[in-house]
């Protein structure tokens, strides 16, 4: 969609909840997305961020996602008006400052221990009521999401990028990695966020933080949000820090759900690194060598070193998907 037609119908939006038109309307820039985001400014009133989405139900997922969070008091922005079509809507401004933006000052810590604290409140407390009907595109991670995201390593990253793998040894390392993933799918009850990364956490001048960018969440395993945020390729989060996150995401946790497995879930959580380092290089892939969006090409050489150093850390890895460790290898040996 053009960025003056969103303009325009979010100006039109703005205009018929307030009776007034926006003194400015300013186009945000989306790393990834194909919605187009703006913020709407008027003197003497607080600034509002619009929407335009490519598609109704998961515009209505991130609607009644907020709603249900704010309900359950976790800080997310509101939503505050709707296009009658779904396409658009406005929604409180969470600030322009991401919490990836303040990575490298000196008093970033204590924020990225409030954020694992946000993560555990939101996979708890979130789900706590929700009607998983809403979620976008589907209700929980299963099958297909793991075949979905596995599929887009392989032809998005892998065939894109010219590297050589043996199909049918590939398939036989996924099939074993989605039975294992999978297991004691019955038993989750929390909200998986789904992209919980450091772009996705906002920060006000208050050092108050804001979750954004959840509409794509559904019912699924706590591990996936962790390593999203903990081995995102371009913080760069050091060992010894991910563990000190790490201890403070599974404190609040183990507070808020006395059943919560802790133990399990650090065990597991490797796995799900894996899982998630996989599909970050098929989204750079596209993204980056079929788009040609900078940042996103700026990440291959992040998220091939955060493979490698998987399959270093993880020597179980190499017997249990012995195509991928050759993969990496591979890619190690032919590292630009």
């Amino acid at each position: 969609m053009q960025c003056t037609n969103a303009a325009d119908r979010l100006s039109q939006l703005y205009m018929a909840c307030f009776s007034s038109a926006p003194d400015t309307v300013a186009t945000i820039t989306a790393a990834g997305s194909p919605r187009v985001y703006c913020r709407l400014s008027s003197a003497g009133r607080p600034d509002y961020i619009g929407t335009v989405g490519t598609d109704p139900a998961e515009n209505r997922a991130f609607r009644e996602l907020s709603r249900h969070f704010a309900k359950a008091g976790l800080p997310v922005p509101r939503v505050i008006a709707a296009s009658i079509d779904g396409m658009a809507y406005l929604q409180t401004d969470a600030g322009n400052r991401a919490l990836f933006d303040l990575l490298d000052d000196p008093g970033a810590e204590p924020l990225l221990h409030e954020a694992m604290r946000m993560l555990a409140r939101i996979q708890t407390l979130g789900a706590h009521g929700l009607d998983w009907s809403v979620c976008f595109p589907q209700p929980a991670f299963d099958e297909r999401t793991v075949r979905f995201d596995l599929n887009y390593f392989k032809y998005c990253f892998l065939k894109v990028a010219g590297v050589p793998f043996d199909e049918m040894a590939l398939q036989d390392d996924f099939d074993r990695m989605e039975r294992t993933l999978l297991d004691g799918a019955a038993e989750w009850n929390t909200f998986m966020y789904r992209d919980f990364q450091s772009r996705n956490v906002m920060v006000d001048r208050n050092g108050q933080l804001t979750a954004i960018d959840f509409q794509g969440g559904r019912r699924g395993p706590r591990e996936y949000d962790l390593a999203s945020f903990l081995w995102q390729a371009k913080a760069g989060f050091a060992p010894d820090l991910r563990e000190r996150l790490l201890d403070t995401y599974l404190d609040e946790t183990a507070s808020l759900d006395h059943a919560a497995d802790t133990v399990t879930l650090r065990r597991r959580l490797p796995l799900f690194v894996l899982f998630r380092v996989l599909q970050t290089l098929g989204a750079y892939g596209f993204r980056g060598l079929i788009e040609r969006r900078p940042h996103f090409l700026s990440s291959l050489a992040l998220g091939k070193a955060n493979l490698a150093a998987l399959f270093a850390a993880n020597p179980e890895f190499a017997d249990a998907y012995p195509e991928l460790k050759r993969i990496s290898d591979n890619l190690t040996d032919n590292a630009d």
